[in-house]
């Protein structure tokens, strides 16, 4: 691609693998009904947003799904194991290539994230590559969570932009959600909607002229 300088790269589905449909089989067996409204790829339960953007605890959320479930004694345990259901894993190759990406590119990710999956994941990247973050991998990782800010909305990506002076008509955004790639064109940068699974990450990239 012509004129790029700096890629934003989302992490579930673009480097790491993530299933809803396992996690809405999860949340069925504890009990939640309507799970197509309560939680999916495009939409869910005003919940997550809250949880995503650090307005609720763990313990709240967890609390939430009490409610939603009408299952009152269902332990943090149960709650946990059904939500983290959904993180599948990455992959050795994934993370060579970020830093082949890096290495022409100034490079971020920006991650709707919430505590309990990155606690998650980060104890993953421990036992399963001995990391212990991201940070060598990225200029910076932003998290949802941290920021109290969530994609789709244009002030996360707004802030991404303004703390590491990035020009967005020289910035690429990779995100595997439409609506966040409408979110991310309306701060006028470059978008690619991941189409592939992230174990062909090295090769959409290539696809599309980014290495």
């Amino acid at each position: 691609m012509q004129n790029i300088k700096n890629i934003i790269f989302d992490y579930g589905n673009v480097i790491f693998d993530i299933d809803f449909r396992i996690a809405q089989a999860s949340f069925q067996k504890l009990g939640i009904v309507d799970i197509e409204n309560f939680f999916a790829h495009k939409a869910h339960n005003q919940l997550f947003d809250d949880f995503e953007t650090g307005a609720i605890s763990p313990a709240e959320f967890r609390e939430g799904i009490r409610k939603a479930a009408n299952k009152p004694e269902l332990t943090d345990a149960q709650i946990d194991d059904a939500w983290n259901s959904l993180l599948i894993g990455t992959h050795q190759q994934n993370h060579n290539l970020l830093l082949a990406v890096k290495e022409k590119y100034r490079t971020f990710l920006l991650s709707n994230n919430n505590e309990i999956h990155y606690d998650w994941i980060i104890n993953y990247l421990k036992t399963t590559f001995e990391l212990n973050n991201y940070d060598d991998y990225f200029e910076k990782a932003y998290f949802s969570q941290h920021m109290k800010l969530r994609k789709p909305n244009t002030n996360i990506f707004e802030q991404v932009l303004k703390d590491n002076n990035l020009n967005p008509s020289e910035t690429l955004f990779i995100d595997d959600s439409p609506q966040h790639i409408e979110g991310a064109k309306k701060v006028g940068l470059n978008t690619l909607l991941m189409t592939e699974k992230p174990a062909q990450l090295e090769s959409f990239l290539k696809a599309n002229g980014i290495l």
